[in-house]
């Protein structure tokens, strides 16, 4: 007997997919949070690139770094538009079962007012197929977010090296050392603000479901 099948027992309790509605809305906010750091470090990098071109041949270290941090945060936006695109159709999944499992209730009601009639026991089994097939796909969804939280996470890593990096680099400004630092150091907490949000994704009661 199936999960689906022990679901149509009126004793046994219907998976909600309500609660995952409730965990994806919040991933993606978590999401947006994540896009809004990417566009401050884009909008960071440039300020330092131009601080850099400032400070002169001292600072051309820090110019690069600048540089690739600005690339990261469009990497960083590609990949939040990527986790955006598997939400959405997670989003499609759970409203279909949704309403596949008010439908699923119905045809409960009426087997047992129909003293379990072939007509309604064969619309019973087709929704129950129906909503495995809906709950396989949503669980290859769940596989794919997954992954490519993994992968974000592996690019955030790089994005505290680089900060990382410019903070030592900041040291040789001379003159310019302390606006530098100033920066970097801003790039610094901004990455940490990505882990933190990643660390929440991460946590969230979706990823427990099969």
């Amino acid at each position: 007997m199936t999960a689906l099948q022990r679901s149509a027992d009126p004793a046994m309790p219907v998976p909600s997919a309500g609660r995952d509605l409730a965990r994806i809305v919040s991933i993606n906010e978590e999401i947006k949070s994540i896009v809004a750091v990417a566009f401050k470090i884009n909008i960071m990098a440039l300020n330092a690139i131009f601080l850099a071109k400032r400070a002169g041949t001292t600072a051309l270290g820090f110019g690069v770094l600048s540089n690739e941090l600005r690339v990261f945060s469009q990497d960083l936006k590609t990949a939040m538009g990527g986790l955006s695109g598997v939400i959405h159709k997670a989003v499609t999944e759970v409203s279909v079962l949704l309403q596949d499992q008010r439908t699923l209730r119905l045809l409960q009601q009426a087997e047992v007012q129909s003293g379990g009639h072939a007509r309604v026991r064969e619309a019973l089994r087709l929704c129950q197929e129906k909503m495995e097939g809906h709950q396989l796909s949503l669980s290859t969804q769940r596989r794919q977010l997954r992954q490519v939280l993994d992968n974000v996470a592996q690019l955030v890593e790089l994005g505290g090296v680089l900060a990382k990096s410019a903070k030592i680099e900041a040291a040789y400004g001379q003159g310019f050392s302390a606006s530098l630092a100033q920066v970097s150091g801003e790039f610094d907490g901004v990455v940490e603000e990505i882990r933190q949000s990643l660390g929440n994704l991460n946590k969230s009661e979706f990823f427990a479901r099969r």
